[in-house]
């Protein structure tokens, strides 16, 4: 495969100014290309399976078919070498990885998006390099979620009872994904900082400094893989920290935080960030 070949990027939102405005910030990068654009779900589907892009941008909320299925739809497709419509110089077996763009107001999609496969989520106003590092690091095979994401989609899990939502390790829609390289899921893929996590309701058993103070009667097998630090670094990304807000609190650098991550990751089964936090509080971590 010829790795220096342009990002294949589809949109897919039902407002045209808002794909014009991706089009134009994707279509200024020598190593982008916009190969396609939907105005609803159902035509994102049939898009991503006729042209095999590397990566969707996938608004939340289009008429018809929304965000969520057609996420799941597209990331359940494999990739088709063979097909007349894909050059040979962009076929591989890479599969289509989806970004979703959301709001503050659509945090009840987020749990919904990650269990469909998404790789990735940010706001609609996000910064246009956060935007195309985001893409770069998604089809690398990493995921990316916006930090002030991160803290809502926490919020919301201990609001609602994180146990409802049941834990995500392992339970990946793309085949093959790699679970996390240096600085592969950060904070925010162009390197925006977290808040810390406070303000949110503690779980049963939480102590004030936000440990819980209750184990768990079953706990994954997984964890016992994890080095006292690894576990450490677990229990700030489930706080919602980036990479270099952990370094920070931890005293070493941030290339050591990068490597934990990816360790934690691998070992815990764990596409991304997201589904670290999940295992976290599955876990009684926090």
């Amino acid at each position: 495969m010829n790795e220096s070949r342009s990002i294949r990027v589809i949109i897919a939102d039902d407002q045209e100014l808002v794909r014009a405005g991706f089009a134009m910030v994707i279509g200024s990068q020598p190593d982008m290309e916009v190969v396609g654009q939907a105005s609803d779900g159902a035509q994102a589907v049939a898009l991503a399976e006729s042209l095999h892009p590397d990566v969707v941008l996938m608004d939340v909320r289009m008429p018809g078919m929304d965000g969520i299925e057609a996420t799941s739809r597209i990331t359940s497709l494999s990739a088709a070498p063979g097909d007349a419509t894909v050059s040979a110089e962009s076929a591989d077996d890479r599969p289509t990885r989806v970004i979703i763009l959301t709001t503050f107001d659509l945090d009840e999609y987020v749990m919904a998006a990650i269990n469909a496969g998404a790789s990735g989520f940010l706001l609609k106003d996000t910064e246009p390099e956060t935007l195309l590092n985001s893409i770069r690091t998604v089809f690398q095979g990493n995921a990316i979620i916006a930090p002030s994401a991160t803290k809502r989609l926490i919020e919301k899990m201990m609001q609602d009872g994180y146990a409802q939502h049941g834990s995500l390790g392992g339970e990946t829609t793309h085949s093959g994904a790699v679970y996390g390289s240096a600085g592969g899921v950060s904070g925010g893929a162009a390197g925006n900082g977290a808040g810390s996590m406070t303000g949110f309701p503690s779980p049963a058993g939480a102590a004030s400094d936000g440990s819980n103070t209750s184990r768990p009667a079953y706990t994954d097998p997984e964890l016992d893989l994890l080095t006292d630090r690894e576990r450490e670094v677990l229990v700030e990304i489930a706080h919602g920290l980036s990479n270099q807000e952990i370094a920070d609190k931890l005293f070493i650098s941030l290339p050591t935080v990068k490597t934990h991550v990816a360790h934690i990751l691998a070992k815990i089964n764990a596409r991304d960030r997201v589904q670290a936090v999940v295992f976290a509080y599955d876990n009684g971590l926090v």
